[in-house]
C-alpha cells in the first residue's frame, strides 16, 4: 500500500511538472481564472491521489479532488482577475487625469506669461 501511494504521489508531480514546463508557452495566454482554474484542478487531482489511496480508491480521489480544485481554483482565479482589471482600469483613470492636469499647468504657465508681458 505504502509502494503504490509512494508510485502515485511521484506520478502526480511528474504529470505536474510535465504540464508546468510544458505549459510556459501557451500559460502566457491563459487568463487568471483558467490558470487558477487549472492549477486548482492539478493541485486538488494530487491531493484527491494521495487521500484516495489511503482509502484504497485513488482514482476516484484524484477526480474528486481535482473537480473541487478546479471549481475553488477558478473562483480564486476569478476574484484576482476582477481585481487586476480593477487595478488596471484605475490606474488608467488616474494617467489620464495626471496628463490632463499636466496639460492644464502648462496652460496657466502660458497665461501667466503672457499676463506678465502685458
Amino acid at each position: 500500500m505504502a509502494a503504490r501511494m509512494t508510485q502515485l504521489t511521484a506520478l502526480v508531480a511528474v504529470l505536474a511538472l510535465i504540464v508546468g514546463v510544458a505549459g510556459q508557452g501557451w500559460a502566457q495566454s491563459l487568463t487568471t481564472t483558467q490558470k487558477g482554474l487549472l492549477g486548482g484542478g492539478l493541485l486538488g487531482a494530487g491531493t484527491g491521489a494521495i487521500v484516495g489511496a489511503a482509502v484504497h480508491h485513488p482514482i476516484s480521489g484524484a477526480l474528486i479532488g481535482g473537480g473541487v480544485g478546479a471549481v475553488a481554483g477558478g473562483v480564486v482565479g476569478h476574484e484576482l482577475q476582477t481585481r487586476d482589471e480593477a487595478q488596471y482600469r484605475l490606474r488608467s483613470e488616474v494617467s489620464a487625469q495626471q496628463r490632463e492636469i499636466e496639460h492644464q499647468r502648462r496652460e496657466i504657465k502660458e497665461l501667466q506669461q503672457e499676463q506678465s508681458t502685458e
